[in-house]
């Protein structure tokens, strides 16, 4: 095999399906793209309305719509979702708040092809099953719209390329929407790590550790897929609502950036132990084999020597936490629960809370919105988020967190399946800002 090109091997019909592997594999470790116009520093065209489409209507996509509605010079212009029921409860929520009544668009799985294509739409909003993120958010830039999609932005690295080089060509944006920047504390610590409180970083952790397993075994909802990627992929199938806030606080792809990974997985016990427990013998489940571990753990290493501790665990039971955690030479913070130490503070070697510091550190976006915002979606995060978008546009703003940071932040999803799969090899991280990770440059300033 090592004799034969890859344009000879992806022109060998009879080899399609292992083409097709090795292709990924290639796309994978490949981190030496050409050159291309970049989209860091280009801002939103100034617009003083938003006009919104949105493709998927279910449990996330009306929470959000709810919070949509909170927010003035946002129009919901179209609803796109494949089970018509959620489409009209979307469009029915919109008409109970005095809004423009959105056109709909549920005629099969690809309805959103024509949705996007509207004149009448600057920004779509995605809230489908993971594997549908990337075309979708491919379909609106190459029809012009700038995007945000939920987090994942892909589920493999050929096609989180495919997102980031679309965004490049079409000179569109494509935000991956992750609300847990947005959060209170993650924002106020955002602040601190900016005035130097915790000195120079060296550590610091994320996770999602969340007991799904009710959810991923009901009849609706992600039930219907979220519990299939349990059979199909050993790694972090659901990375960046720890990683996220972290990358911030280290500022990754503004100075420094994600350098190697190395993951290993847990046995795949809990959700099995739960269908023992739970589901009829004569149901379909039983024909599953969940291959995902309960927990996966991967350790990042930047390229100025930060290491990362990433987890994820959603089958076993447990209260949620994200960890977030960071940790420098003058002190450390950790939440869920909230702990702060800083070096030399009163009371000796204990543990603190925030209170001390949130006078001097609240950031300006829960100052200016944080009434309206804590009876939002997830304690407020989401209504910040959305929020911001639309300043984005009324003022023409560059975003907060771009494309390549949706893309640096999804990858340890196919990154740590593979390291798993080849014993906890160390894999390397592309760079998907082709160089540009060293330039200093602020978000959610």
């Amino acid at each position: 095999m090592s004799k034969i090109s890859r344009r000879d091997l992806l022109k060998t019909g009879a080899l399609a399906g292992l083409t097709a592997t090795i292709a990924t594999t290639i796309e994978a470790a490949d981190t030496k793209k050409p050159a291309a116009k970049s989209m860091i520093g280009v801002p939103f065209e100034k617009r003083e309305k938003v006009r919104f489409g949105i493709i998927g209507s279910g449990e996330r996509g009306k929470s959000m719509i709810h919070d949509f509605l909170g927010i003035e010079n946002l129009e919901i212009k179209a609803i796109c979702d494949n089970v018509k029921a959620n489409a009209e409860e979307g469009r029915a929520m919109i008409e109970k708040a005095g809004r423009s009544v959105p056109e709909l668009y549920t005629d099969g799985d690809y309805a959103f092809r024509k949705m996007v294509t509207r004149d009448d739409l600057d920004f779509v909003y995605i809230a489908t099953p993971w594997e549908w993120h990337a075309p979708m958010a491919i379909a609106a830039m190459e029809a012009a719209k700038h995007v945000g999609v939920e987090v994942p932005m892909a589920t493999t690295m050929a096609d989180i390329w495919k997102v980031v080089e679309t965004s490049e060509r079409t000179r569109r944006h494509c935000l991956m929407l992750e609300n847990c920047c947005f959060n209170y504390n993650e924002l106020l610590v955002l602040n601190m790590v900016r005035d130097g409180v915790f000195g120079e970083l060296t550590h610091a952790e994320a996770a999602y550790l969340h007991d799904l397993r009710w959810i991923v075994n009901e009849g609706r909802s992600e039930g219907l897929w979220r519990r299939a990627w349990h059979t199909r992929v050993d790694g972090n199938l659901y990375p960046t609502h720890g990683l996220g806030p972290v990358a911030n606080y280290l500022d990754i792809n503004r100075g420094d950036k994600f350098d190697y990974l190395v993951s290993v997985s847990s046995p795949s016990k809990s959700l099995n132990a739960y269908r023992v427990a739970n589901v009829p013998k004569d149901s379909p489940k039983w024909k599953e084999k969940y291959v995902c571990g309960d927990m996966n753990t991967s350790i990042i290493k930047t390229s100025r020597g930060v290491s990362i501790m990433l987890q994820h665990d959603v089958s076993t039971p447990r209260p949620y936490s994200r960890l977030n955690h960071i940790q420098g030479t003058k002190g450390t913070f950790c939440d869920f629960p909230v702990r702060l130490f800083i070096d030399g503070q009163e009371g000796g070697h204990k543990w603190t809370d925030l209170s001390k510091v949130k006078d001097k550190y609240e950031h300006w976006l829960w100052k200016n919105l944080g009434e309206k915002a804590r009876g939002a979606g997830h304690g407020g995060m989401d209504l910040i988020m959305a929020w911001r978008i639309v300043q984005y546009f009324n003022e023409g703003l560059v975003p907060d967190l771009d494309v390549y940071d949706g893309a640096s932040w999804t990858a340890p999803f196919p990154m740590s399946a593979e390291s798993v799969a080849k014993g906890s090899m160390p894999i390397k991280f592309p760079d998907f800002t082709r160089g540009r990770w060293s330039e200093k440059r602020s978000t959610l300033a």
